[in-house]
């Protein structure tokens, strides 16, 4: 058939689109609903979108598909005499125009049409089944490239093959926002292959920088790329000082006040001298403000036994080395939190009082990460405790019914017909439609830690960095362990 072939599919998409158009506009021939028709209506466009959703990320198969074969039949017909760089330039020249892409995004289409031919199957097949979009599809290939073919098939394993050994919990891939699902491969990778992180932060500090990138509307962009936790601190002190300022006679929201307060910063050595710019009096910094800022650390790579990451919160993973250099300096602005070598999650922590205190917003924050309604990125420093079962109707003040929405989502919980769903001391709540379609949040990959060599050999080693005779008793002062911590510590290394 060929040609006619293709016409003939197009024509039929074509008029298939007309009769979803005439549903959605309320011209079809059948009411959704005849007893409730703008009920109806409303419940058949979700259903609409859903299957719109679907379509999309089959066309992007599609696409990635005919990308791949259009490139290697262009490669044949062009035989051995064109050089292989100009014959990709051409083919990538030619599906730029086709699809209107500029060189760039041509470029990159193609490479991630190849990786998910040639080595990402799993992925490839979800987005041509309709499971997982074009921009998921995206972050997989950025998020494998540089891994070998076992990495990737392992990371690939992990979110997309329910049946893996350490399949990812929670919400699947496929109904996370492809930015929420780049975060979490990110952590994934440098989680299990941590032995490139080291070198690939060391290049990252010779890069750092600032930029500055002209708007519109009279505004500009000054952006850092900075340590991870210089950024986090800074972003933390900045909410902190931006909150001190909010109050009865502050108009300004967080946002803008976060953004005044860090030009008063750079432009004041934060001595504000007036309401030039939007600032007011006594907006610069004030020393005895501090971020708050976890950082949990697997303990036997806290000790120097492993290089596994640990994980900065709100940024994600970082290298161990810049983990013990927090910790050993004693940084006021970050809180330690170990985890339990065995299944890599904290212990819970109860109430029986209506307010929920500092330890358990500090669970919280390990728990979720961030807001958990679906697709939300706030921070947890920016979220609020709230009870799942109300307190006034017999609810609990332990984890399991706490949650931690950021006020939006809070707004939302109590004003419309959203609702969370029941939550434990490990899992985040779900959310519930005010159409009872239920959403899944997003769950923390816990996993157990890296053990390191036998104990016997861990004290030999130990005592061979510190400089200690091998009688000597191991001193874990300088790491600034709690009493129960350096009881772990001594167990740990002691002789088999």
């Amino acid at each position: 058939m060929g040609k006619a072939a293709v016409v003939g599919a197009f024509e039929d998409i074509r008029a298939a689109l007309a009769v979803l158009v005439a549903e959605v506009d309320g011209c079809g021939a059948e009411l959704f609903c005849a007893a409730d028709p703008l009920a109806g209506l409303a419940d058949g466009c979700l259903d609409v979108l859903a299957g719109a959703r679907e379509v999309e990320a089959r066309v992007a198969g599609l696409k990635a598909r005919a990308a791949v074969a259009y490139a290697e039949a262009a490669g044949a017909v062009a035989g051995p005499v064109l050089p292989v760089v100009a014959q990709e330039m051409a083919v990538a020249a030619e599906i730029g125009c086709v699809l209107a892409l500029g060189p760039r995004a041509a470029s990159s289409f193609l490479a991630t049409s190849h990786a998910l031919s040639a080595s990402l199957p799993r992925t490839a097949a979800a987005l041509n089944n309709g499971t997982l979009s074009w921009q998921h599809a995206t972050v997989m290939a950025d998020e494998t490239a540089g891994l070998d073919a076992a990495g990737a098939a392992g990371l690939e394993a992990h979110f997309l093959d329910p049946d893996a050994p350490d399949a990812a919990r929670g919400c699947p891939v496929g109904e996370l926002p492809a930015h929420r699902f780049r975060a979490k491969a990110r952590v994934w990778r440098e989680r299990h292959h941590a032995e490139s992180i080291e070198k690939r932060h060391a290049k990252g500090i010779m890069d750092r920088r600032v930029e500055y990138r002209p708007d519109q509307d009279g505004m500009a962009w000054l952006a850092a790329y900075l340590p991870a936790d210089q950024g986090a601190a800074a972003w933390n002190r900045l909410t902190a000082l931006a909150r001190g300022l909010q109050g009865p006679g502050e108009d300004r929201t967080l946002t803008q006040l976060r953004a005044d307060t860090f030009a008063d910063a750079i432009l004041t050595n934060g001595l504000a001298n007036g309401p030039a710019n939007g600032l007011v009096p006594g907006a610069g910094l004030s020393s005895s403000v501090r971020a708050q800022v976890l950082v949990t650390v697997p303990v036997f790579s806290l000790l120097g036994l492993t290089d596994e990451a640990a994980v900065l919160d709100g940024h994600g993973p970082i290298p161990a080395s810049m983990a013990r250099r927090l910790v050993a300096e004693g940084a006021g602005s970050f809180y330690r939190v170990l985890v339990d070598p065995r299944d890599g999650a904290p212990l819970e922590i109860g109430r029986k009082s209506y307010r929920v205190g500092k330890a358990m917003r500090n669970w919280l924050r390990l728990r979720d990460g961030k807001c958990p309604f679906p697709g939300c990125s706030s921070p947890s420093l920016d979220t609020e405790a709230d009870h799942i079962l109300a307190w006034a109707n017999g609810g609990t003040t332990g984890i399991s019914n706490l949650g931690q929405p950021c006020p939006k989502h809070h707004r939302l919980r109590h004003t419309t017909g959203w609702k969370p769903t029941p939550a434990t001391k490990t899992d985040p709540p779900g959310w519930t439609s005010p159409t009872g379609r239920h959403y899944q949040s997003e769950h923390q990959d816990w996993e157990p830690t890296k053990w390191p060599s036998p104990p016997g050999q861990r004290l030999k080693e130990w005592r061979s960095q510190a400089g200690e005779p091998p009688g000597s008793h191991p001193d874990f002062a300088y790491l600034g362990l709690s009493p129960g911590e350096e009881s772990l510590a001594r167990i740990l290394h002691a002789p088999a």
